[in-house]
């Protein structure tokens, strides 16, 4: 499969939101992080804080971040070339913490090619945890590289360090996801294709390539696809970086509930594919009205 055209990959750099760029205006002990464009005319930075329900004078409430094209350059400039990174950095969101067991839940305005799913899983395997994300732009663009904002921000208003790595799983990932919906032409469908495999990878701690591919074809059968070979190896690659990571099970389902929710939802049998009772007891209490619906379907892993 060919790559994103360069104007797609001038959309991933230029929606970068919040590298380690310097705190320009902070409450310490502020809930909301606010990350903007350093290139933002007026009109756009306007249009941005109304899009992610920010005045003016709000931001001497919030931490606000500014990212500038030179923060682009210098940490991305070994991975893409300089006229892909463009010139102008422009996009924003905001993080806010919410209280421990609220999961991520992220909001787009005018991201038009990652779905807001395709994000919660992306932030739940860089470490994000129970939080609202709501990732803006001046107009219509890619949106994937703001989950690198969004992820640097949440260190700083936690005060952790987000190992690169992560992040670059985690762009990886939103980025094959946003290439794989394409192919399969249902962005819900793959996100939950994306979620389901990744879940079972961590659980069985799979690293070995050709248990991998099987998991790949399992789950994607569950889902009506048969992949081809491109298609294939995308996945397997992704997972095979994701396998390097020690995610924990526990916290990817408990983020990205709706997720699994929803593939439940669509009838796929999880339980089939090898994931255990713990982690579907911990989609069930997020949705106890599914109980019901779901014990049927459920039977052997809950010991019915």
């Amino acid at each position: 499969m060919k790559r994103k055209t360069t104007a797609f990959f001038v959309a991933f750099i230029v929606i970068i939101v919040a590298v380690l760029a310097p705190v320009t205006s902070a409450m310490a002990d502020s809930s909301a992080y606010v990350s903007l464009g350093a290139d933002l005319t007026a009109e756009q930075r306007a249009t941005v804080l109304g899009l992610l329900g920010v005045t003016e004078e709000e931001l001497s409430q919030d931490t606000l971040v500014t990212v500038t094209n030179e923060d682009e350059h210098r940490y991305l400039g070994a991975i893409l070339p300089a006229e892909v990174i463009g010139t102008k950095a422009l996009s924003s969101c905001k993080v806010v913490q919410r209280e421990s067991g609220y999961g991520i839940h992220v909001h787009t305005q005018n991201v038009n090619y990652v779905t807001e799913g395709m994000f919660e899983n992306a932030l739940a395997t860089a470490g994000m945890k129970d939080a609202e994300v709501t990732v803006a732009a001046p107009s219509p663009i890619s949106g994937t590289a703001a989950l690198v904002g969004a992820m640097l921000a949440y260190s700083k208003m936690n005060g952790t360090v987000v190992e690169t790595s992560a992040i670059e799983a985690a762009t990886n990932e939103l980025v094959t996801s946003g290439e794989l919906a394409e192919f399969l032409g249902d962005s819900e469908k793959t996100e939950q294709l994306i979620a389901v495999v990744k879940q079972i990878v961590a659980e069985k701690d799979l690293t070995d390539e050709n248990a991998i591919r099987s998991t790949v074809a399992d789950v994607a059968g569950q889902f009506g696809y048969v992949l081809s070979d491109e298609e294939m190896n995308m996945v397997v690659g992704l997972m095979k970086q994701l396998s390097s990571m020690n995610l924990d099970a526990g916290s990817l389902v408990s983020q990205a509930y709706e997720i699994y929710r929803a593939a439940m939802d669509s009838g796929i049998d999880l339980s089939s594919l090898g994931l255990d009772s713990s982690t579907l007891s911990k989609v069930v209490d997020k949705a106890p009205g599914l109980l019901d619906g779901l014990l049927s379907w459920f039977g052997s892993a809950f010991g019915g």
